[in-house]
């Protein structure tokens, strides 16, 4: 008999309206314990929203996120503190404090729920910046004295200094060159293979979804509407993707004009 896997991350049946029309309508889509899966579609479908409730930022009307099959929903504060603890977020502006220095923006879980010392936190967010490929010199400048390629490298360690169990990735290359992008893009899919952890990341940039994604899944109106493996992106039929992936106003994918 075949070992059933237990999804890392699911989203069963999950639908969000807000005060115009319905945002996800019965979202079912789940990710299998170490692998990276890329959320792509138009503006507007739903793609930050599902990020967001399957974070507990927002809440949902209806259906459920698990996480290896426990419903966060029903999660007592503290347990949900502690799912918190196993999770990673990088944002996509980056999301730095622009009054802490770098070292302090990637050790502040550690500072400020895990009650580190300030010594002991500043010591692994040295550690992590060499795994994000900046010097120790970055250290105490301020996110304002960074690059934009730099910030992102920032907020990445500040993603993985807790040695997550699930990272999210917010539109990880928007505002970057495309030489900057493709060496962020080569750092994620690094980090996260080395960490073998779940990944979910949500962009436009197909390039990044090609480096990034095990998957690659399609949101539109709410719903799935196409799923299959990054190199599958350009050899499907499928409308929804061909549209998207082409570039091209006719389909069934209204253009936001």
């Amino acid at each position: 008999m075949a070992e059933v896997i237990v999804p890392k991350l699911e989203w069963r049946d999950v639908s969000k309206r807000f005060d115009g029309p319905q945002v996800l309508a019965g979202l079912d889509l789940a990710v299998a314990p170490g692998r990276s899966l890329v959320i792509i579609g138009g503006s507007g479908q739903g793609k930050s929203v599902a990020i967001k409730i399957a974070l507990g930022l927002i809440p949902a009307d209806s259906g459920q996120v698990l996480i290896d099959g426990v419903d966060v929903a029903g999660l007592s504060a503290q347990d949900h503190a502690q799912f918190f603890a196993r999770v990673g977020m990088l944002f996509q502006g980056g999301a730095l404090f622009d009054s802490l220095s770098v070292w302090e923006n990637i050790a502040f879980r550690l500072i400020n729920a895990e009650r580190m010392p300030r010594r002991e936190a500043k010591a692994r967010a040295l550690e992590v910046l060499g795994l994000v490929r900046l010097g120790s010199h970055v250290a105490d400048l301020y996110p304002s004295e960074l690059s934009g390629g730099m910030q992102k490298r920032v907020g990445l360690a500040r993603a993985i200094i807790g040695n997550p169990e699930i990272l999210f990735f917010d539109e990880p290359t928007t505002g970057l060159d495309p030489i900057t992008a493709s060496a962020i893009n080569a750092l994620i899919r690094d980090r996260v293979s080395s960490l073998g952890c779940t990944a979910v990341s949500i962009t436009h940039d197909l390039a990044s979804a090609r480096t990034i994604a095990d998957e690659i899944a399609m949101l539109h109106q709410g719903r799935i509407v196409w799923r299959g493996d990054a190199h599958e992106l350009d050899t499907t039929d499928n409308p929804h993707i061909r549209q998207f992936v082409d570039g091209r106003a006719d389909g069934p994918i209204n253009a936001d004009v």
